[in-house]
């Protein structure tokens, strides 16, 4: 039976007969349906119409997508390790030829998530490279296809090797997470945002939704905590969850103004 794959938002679910009727995620306040209504494909329909794309962002991180452009749009962020490899995020496609450039670089030794809108097919990428998924576990119930690669792990910070730390921040969903990866930016620490943290199209700043597309904001309460808990971590550069979504320095900066100026229009 197939692995039915939502095309407005990639997220992949467990295996039945039928398409089911509608999208756990899509139909939920923070996303939507699409206007022309629920449509399901598959990962080898995916692979006859799309293929991957890779660029580097910095050394030691490099850009996963997809070409042309599948739901949302986001894309992955690879940190290469000698001690191992770590996909940030996660897309809807994984081809032949990445499969083969992964495996040539030494595969993956895990996988981590900033929050369900990129779940997409995680157990794929997961049973491919025999690796765990990293998810927090204040967002279980968004997950559609399980296995036994997911660890979840709870409170406000997990080590997850090579110096990297996943930070939750809550907010956009209540397990929002982002990852601390302090060897980036020539050692001056990177945080990998997904949209938890989004960098909008000015970059100098960025900006904390409960939703993006329905245009429901957060709390002042829960930007603070965002910022509380990003607040101990070094870093000068973000990169979010679209390709050229950088804030390139003073990141840390970036991040308390525009909670400043979002919280200040909050309260006018």
């Amino acid at each position: 039976m197939p692995h039915y794959i939502c095309t407005n938002c990639g997220t992949q679910y467990a295996e039945t007969v039928q398409p089911p009727e509608e999208c756990a995620i899509c139909i939920e306040e923070r996303e939507f349906v699409a206007w022309e209504g629920q449509k399901w494909t598959t990962s080898d329909q995916l692979a006859k119409s799309h293929r991957n794309v890779i660029h580097q962002e910095e050394k030691g991180l490099t850009g996963i997508g997809m070409e042309p452009s599948f739901a949302i749009g986001q894309r992955g962020l690879l940190i290469t390790h000698p001690e191992g490899n770590v996909l940030w995020d996660c897309i809807s496609l994984l081809d032949d030829s990445l499969v083969e450039m992964l495996n040539g670089i030494g595969g993956l030794s895990a996988i981590a998530i900033s929050h369900p809108h990129y779940y997409s097919c995680m157990m794929e990428w997961a049973e491919t490279f025999d690796c765990p998924v990293f998810l927090h576990h204040a967002d279980r119930k968004w997950v559609m296809r399980s296995g036994p690669a997911i660890e979840y792990w709870e409170g406000d910070r997990k080590n997850i090797g090579a110096g990297l730390t996943l930070i939750r921040c809550g907010g956009h969903f209540d397990g929002g997470t982002v990852l601390h990866w302090p060897a980036g930016a020539g050692g001056k620490g990177v945080l990998l945002s997904g949209d938890i943290i989004h960098v909008v199209q000015d970059r100098r700043w960025v900006s904390f939704m409960y939703s993006y597309p329905n245009l429901i904001p957060l709390s002042a309460s829960k930007v603070r905590q965002i910022v509380n808990c990003v607040e101990p971590f070094e870093f000068d550069r973000i990169y979010g969850a679209w390709w050229g979504k950088t804030v390139s320095s003073n990141a840390k900066a970036a991040v308390d103004r525009s909670a400043r100026r979002y919280i200040q229009h909050l309260q006018e």
